[in-house]
């Protein structure tokens, strides 16, 4: 007795051969289905490569497609060839032109004479499955699937909205529970001829044909019918990432591959002449006699999954960009967002170089160009200063600028008068903390000593896009660490509020200011504020603030403070 392999191919048939060759030198019986959809010059080579071993034979062309029932229509055949010309096989091992034979194959034989009756074959019910990626789990079996998913997606689509209207609901046929697993498995002779040669067959068939991808169904369903000893798993070593794609396996999954102690693997890249010079063996010297057992690299495999699907903070991946919150971490490091602050005080950046320790810049988003700390024209990674170029996209020119300044932290300016598009991306990234001085753009305005209409139609202008920045930076999605106060509310207590940024900035160094940044003079600016009151332009986002400021409150705690200088 041994084991007989049904082969199911379609492409690289070259490696087929190979694979072909192998277990037929080693005293297994194959049978081959060619895709229809091969031409007839390469499958005529194809079978002429294999025309001397006699235990190989060829069976009737079906043209197969995804998800349709020609592959199973197909699998009946070269099943059933099998069974027809070889009475010598006790089980038949599905495979596929892709697969590659991971252990000797009198192994294998030897694996499956120590369980004559066991059927391999992964069997589980609809309610338990858990690797469907974007398909259907209970309505493949309760609607019908006569069109096309990848020629015919439009009346694939259709079809199935409308029978979902009608509430369309087939009958599964009477004895038989569904069930789904892999299409890849190793039948006993005793079970797959009471599958092919059912009474029943022509009903089973017929409602198979318009399930939906029935070769993950038919023998899957069936055996529970007829088997009396289920082993619910594949042989074959198959795996799938977290979109329902299969792996496919390169040299350099040599050692990997070896480790899971299966009998067979799919998908092999046809040019890993490693893996197929490696394994095309029946070397003693690698025989195990262990218990196939996937599981040993499904550590391997989860690990894989979460780097492709989550990555590192803020690196943004082909697997996942531009998919919106794929991304593990919108950027790589804390930065810090400062809005008034360069207004309010002349020398700000330089004080908070000094202070912070960080990298400062300007206002990043200015709608002239980017202003780089320096004036630096092209930054790290090779960013440009370019407006232009950043305003195509706000927030990777912002999550590029953090990851290649990694270990440095980013400091910068932003205001109404800066282009907004980045406003969300900043207020969902838990990485970002902004402080905000509201009113403070109207400093600008104050010193440029003019009153006229024109200076009212900006000061409402901006007011207006800092009032919905603030509502951005206040919705309930926001994840950034914010503190917002009034331009009259900050100027109370100055020191104490830059010591609260100090903090946040470095946590837990629990240093006390010993140098503030120079304040504008504001002498004046209460006045100003009230004419724009006066014009109809009720500046309120500044505050509370006094028509006749003649001097700034400074902190006067029991523990001694730095004095704010006017300048």
């Amino acid at each position: 007795m041994t084991v007989g392999f049904a082969m199911l191919v379609h492409t690289a048939l070259d490696r087929a051969s190979q694979t072909a060759r192998h277990w037929a030198t080693s005293g297994c019986p194959i049978v081959i289905h060619c895709d229809k959809m091969v031409d007839r010059e390469t499958y005529r080579r194809f079978t002429d490569s294999l025309a001397d071993l006699d235990n190989i034979s060829f069976t009737p062309r079906f043209r197969c497609e995804w998800g349709s029932w020609s592959i199973v229509a197909a699998t009946q055949k070269v099943a059933e060839q099998m069974l027809e010309k070889h009475p010598e096989v006790s089980h038949v091992y599905l495979a596929s032109g892709s697969c590659l034979p991971l252990r000797p194959v009198q192994e294998l034989n030897a694996y499956l004479q120590a369980r004559p009756n066991t059927d391999f074959i992964e069997s589980v019910t609809i309610a338990d499955v858990t690797w469907t990626k974007g398909g259907f789990d209970r309505e493949r079996f309760t609607l019908r699937f006569p069109f096309s998913w990848k020629r015919q997606r439009f009346l694939f689509d259709r079809y199935v909205a409308l029978q979902r209207a009608a509430r369309v609901n087939r009958r599964v046929p009477k004895g038989m529970l569904p069930h789904l697993g892999s299409q890849w498995w190793c039948l006993s002779r005793p079970t797959l001829e009471a599958i092919l040669t059912d009474r029943d067959r022509n009903s089973y068939d017929t409602y198979f044909k318009r399930v939906w991808i029935p070769d993950e169904s038919y023998f899957q369903s069936l055996v529970r019918i007829y088997s009396n000893d289920i082993e619910s798993r594949s042989l074959t070593l198959s795996k799938f990432d977290f979109q329902g794609k299969p792996h496919i396996f390169y040299d350099d999954h040599l050692q990997l591959l070896r480790r899971s102690d299966c009998f067979v693997a799919r998908k092999i890249w046809p040019q890993a002449n490693r893996l197929y010079a490696s394994f095309l063996s029946n070397d003693p010297k690698v025989t195990k006699n262990a218990e196939p057992n996937p599981s040993k690299i499904d550590r391997l495999f989860a690990k894989a999954v979460d780097r492709r699907t989550q990555g590192r903070p803020g690196l943004y991946m082909q697997s996942r960009f531009p998919n919106t919150d794929w991304e593990n971490g919108k950027t790589a490091e804390p930065y810090s967002v400062f809005e008034g602050f360069s207004e309010l005080f002349s020398n700000f950046e330089t004080w908070l170089s000094k202070m912070a320790g960080g990298r400062v810049h300007g206002h990043l988003f200015a709608p002239e160009r980017v202003e780089f700390a320096g004036g630096e024209k092209v930054y790290n990674g090779g960013l440009s200063d370019s407006a232009m170029l950043r305003d195509h996209n706000p927030g990777a020119f912002l999550t590029n600028l953090i990851w290649n300044t990694r270990g440095e932290r980013q400091m910068y300016q932003f205001g109404p008068g800066d282009s907004q598009a980045v406003s969300w991306f900043i207020a969902v990234d838990p990485k970002a903390q902004v402080s905000v001085i509201t009113g403070a753009w109207a400093i600008k305005l104050f010193r440029l000593g003019i009153n006229s209409s024109v200076v009212r139609k900006e000061a409402a202008r901006l007011q207006a896009v800092e009032a919905e920045h603030l509502n951005v930076l206040r919705s309930p999605h926001a994840k950034a660490r914010v503190r917002i106060w009034s331009l009259a509310e900050f100027i109370e207590d100055p020191m104490n509020n830059l010591q609260a940024i100090m903090d946040d900035i470095i946590p837990g160094a629990r240093r006390r200011l010993t140098e503030a940044p120079m304040m504008q003079d504001l002498d004046g600016f209460g006045r100003f504020l009230q004419t724009l009151k006066n014009q109809g332009m009720n500046p309120y986002l500044a505050g509370d603030f006094p028509v006749d400021l003649q001097s700034v409150p400074t902190n006067t705690a029991t523990r001694p403070s730095p004095y704010l200088v006017k300048k």
